[in-house]
């Protein structure tokens, strides 16, 4: 494949922000684009590194969760997952922590799985995906006020029937998953 012209950084020529809150920080950028061309108002939303898990135990049984999720009103099935947003801890002790947290399970061998970016037109995060394997329940869940969780101790045939059919909707989820598939099970 030969490739004829690279797409080039834009500039960033100011930034202003126009809402600022733990959860929900907007910034309004003013751009220059390789070509000249200014764009004044060009919005990011800002947000903390996320963090997932695929956990599998020793039996091969894969860890999931079920909550309910208020933007489309729905309860679907999840991988363990939060935000990386305490100070002085890894990406990866973020992500061991959320799965104990959620679902009570820990332990195992653990390793990247991928990363990933919501919206990378809109959002400047990442999503950082570990594989966590032989896990076993070595406590019980310790959800946050806010939380509703259920565990799920899913086999392979039901992983992938999980996301194949739907009953999995989130994106930053079911791409771990399908990369698994594709690449670790075979």
């Amino acid at each position: 494949m030969t490739i004829e012209h690279e797409p080039e950084h834009w500039t960033t020529l100011g930034t202003k922000y126009l809402y600022n809150k733990p959860w929900l920080t907007m910034r309004q950028d003013t751009v220059q684009l390789p070509n000249g061309r200014v764009i004044d108002d060009y919005y990011i939303w800002e947000f903390p590194p996320w963090c997932n898990v695929l956990a599998v135990t020793k039996e091969m049984h894969f860890v999931l969760i079920r909550q309910y999720r208020h933007g489309i009103g729905k309860v679907f099935y999840e991988l363990p997952a939060g935000v990386h947003d305490k100070q002085g801890e890894s990406v990866l002790e973020s992500a061991q922590r959320e799965l104990l947290e959620e679902t009570g399970f820990g332990g195992g061998s653990w390793r990247p799985l991928m990363e990933l970016s919501a919206n990378p037109a809109l959002q400047n995060n990442i999503t950082y995906s570990f594989l966590a394997e032989g896990v076993e329940e070595i406590g019980k869940q310790e959800l946050d006020a806010t939380e509703d969780i259920s565990v799920h101790l899913v086999t392979f045939d039901e992983l992938r029937a999980i996301v194949l059919d739907g009953s999995m909707m989130q994106a930053l989820h079911a791409a771990p998953i399908l990369k698994y598939l594709l690449t670790e099970a075979l």
